[in-house]
């Protein structure tokens, strides 16, 4: 009876000490947050409601990707430019002004991506994606050059072939409404496995679908994770059902890339017991026309980088390796490239490499057949090109493309592959907007989506305008407020690879075909994932066509 009594005696006390403990702490870590410089500093910054300790955390608590944009905008709207949130002790700043953001993407500083792209690690590995320092700089190095435009030229046949052969696989769907991503999807990762990778047809699987849809979900998963508190933690995520696809996932997509790169180690050990290199790509001395065909190429008054600068200090006598040769080369000749490195970046440049062109040109496609007259402009241009011949599509013949460059690059403002990116700061940064100061260790935001739609650069910025990319428009915005491939030290390492593969992916479907979309662009339904996508789907009808000369109808110049 004794006992009983002490037993009941003590189960209250300890509900009321486990109870006071959990007020102390919860007491102690508002003040530990709330008394924080970098929480201190960005409370300063214009910001939405929170609620204490987790800050503006469940402002995003399951909330579907699909609404993530509309939110974006509301804050936009609500609060300018600058916005700040903190989840917990976290700091974090989104920057949508061109002048702030030249302040971080210029800076040899703030080169460090933000935490949560180590939530790619088992994805990617330590590649060039979210790498930092030392191993940055060396695998930037050695594979900005792979990108050069000696390089890319040779890829021209091989872009088209591949464009080709989609061509002929549409024929299945004419009349029909499908997704068009899917197929996108496929090829893009074809013409990456065939190009930068450099592994022939013969060695090629044919799980580039498998792979693209496998991609697009783990891109999710990744995704939930940044914004998900729940998924957040690694020690709750493993016990998740998303834990359990995302390793099955992982096996498909590491299944392609370790067969590409096993088919290319044997292709470079045939080659050897040839005592050739076939594959091998060698720059000759550049010809002054050729020199300023490069320069032009991609003159775009976007922010330089060493991607131009090596463009237009070759001297044209290096030997030109494509992408993933030089990683083997590198690893063969110098041992300066370890098998785990090469692994790491063939999973980087295949995912960045494929699934931004399929998201940028199934945009481009739906928004073309949503306007019929800026198709049509599109196909007058490339009849005055090709006439109503079906020869391949050639390296000058994209240096004409001029109207169809204007409408990629203005599908990229509108619809940015990569809607953001963000940086963890290594110091303090005063920005021009307020004057105000960003502690060093926030994370911060840019949403290029939001950039690209602003009313001080883009007069009707929600009117898809080619025009808005006129030489003499360019020159009047600012350097930063178009950056789809990032800018500054650590842009984009692909961006003119893309430009050249879209050109003549988008050329070769449109000599082919009439494009129509029953959706219009502006009620697109918009996906803020790691890659922006709609969220619902890319659906267009094809119908054959056949170039202008061909119905009595004058092909105009192009300007």
């Amino acid at each position: 009876m004794d006992m009983i009594s002490t037993t009941m005696w003590y189960l209250p006390n300890i509900g009321y000490s486990f109870l006071a403990l959990l007020i102390v702490t919860l007491i102690a870590l508002h003040y530990y947050i709330e008394t924080s410089r970098a929480i201190r500093l960005i409370l300063k910054l214009p910001n939405p409601p929170r609620v204490p300790i987790l800050g503006h955390a469940l402002i995003t608590l399951n909330m579907k990707p699909e609404y993530l944009f509309s939110k974006a905008i509301e804050f936009h709207h609500q609060l300018g430019t600058v916005i700040s949130a903190h989840l917990g002790p976290r700091a974090f700043v989104f920057l949508l002004d061109p002048q702030d953001i030249e302040i971080i993407l210029s800076s040899s500083v703030h080169l460090d991506k933000s935490v949560e792209y180590g939530l790619f690690k088992p994805w990617l590995g330590d590649g060039l994606l979210i790498t930092s320092g030392a191993k940055w700089r060396k695998h930037r190095k050695a594979i900005a050059p792979t990108f050069h435009m000696s390089i890319l030229k040779t890829f021209v046949p091989l872009f088209y072939q591949n464009s080709l052969d989609l061509v002929n696989r549409l024929r299945e769907k004419v009349g029909q409404e499908f997704d068009c991503h899917d197929y996108l999807s496929a090829i893009t990762v074809d013409i990456l496995t065939e190009t930068a990778m450099g592994v022939s047809r013969k060695r090629r699987q044919n799980t580039s679908y498998e792979y693209a849809m496998a991609v697009m979900k783990l891109s999710d998963i990744v995704h939930r994770r940044h914004y998900d508190i729940s998924l957040r933690l690694d020690q709750l995520f493993k016990f998740s059902k998303l834990a359990k696809m995302q390793q099955k996932l992982l096996d498909t997509v590491h299944s392609l890339t370790e067969n590409v790169i096993k088919a290319k180690w044997k292709d470079i050990e045939e080659q050897e017991k040839r005592g050739t290199q076939d594959d091998e790509i060698k720059s000759e001395k550049s010809t002054a026309t050729e020199s300023t065909d490069n320069v032009n190429y991609t003159k775009l008054h976007y922010v330089r980088d060493d991607l131009d600068d090596i463009d237009e200090s070759d001297t044209g006598e290096k030997k030109r390796l494509a992408f993933l040769e030089m990683l083997m080369d590198m690893k063969k000749n110098s041992g300066q490239m370890t098998d785990e490195e090469i692994w790491e970046e063939v999973n980087t440049i295949m995912f960045e490499g494929h699934d931004t062109t399929a998201a940028g040109s199934s945009f481009a496609l739906c928004v073309l057949g949503s306007i019929p007259e800026i198709q049509a402009r599109v196909h007058e241009e490339l009849d005055s090109i090709f006439g109503d011949s079906d020869r391949q599509c050639t390296f000058q013949d994209t240096m004409e493309m001029k109207y169809l460059e204007r409408v990629i690059l203005e599908t990229l403002r509108l619809f940015p592959p990569v809607p953001m990116i963000a940086r963890k700061l290594n110091e303090d940064v005063r920005i021009v907007t307020g004057n105000y100061v960003i502690p060093k260790d926030a994370t911060v935001v840019l949403g290029q989506i939001l950039v690209h739609r602003l009313d001080k650069h883009y007069p009707n910025p929600l009117v898809f305008n080619p025009d808005n990319f006129l030489p003499e428009k360019m020159q009047q915005r600012h350097y930063y407020a178009f950056i789809p491939f990032s800018a500054g030290p650590r842009s984009c390492v692909g961006r003119k690879y893309a430009m050249l593969k879209l050109k003549v992916l988008l050329s070769t479907i449109l000599r082919n075909y009439r494009i129509t979309s029953d959706v219009s662009y502006k009620d697109f339904i918009l996906r803020v994932d790691i890659i922006l996508k709609r969220g619902d789907g890319f659906p267009i009808k094809i119908e054959p066509r056949k170039p202008m000369s061909q119905t009595g109808v004058t092909i105009p110049a192009q300007a």
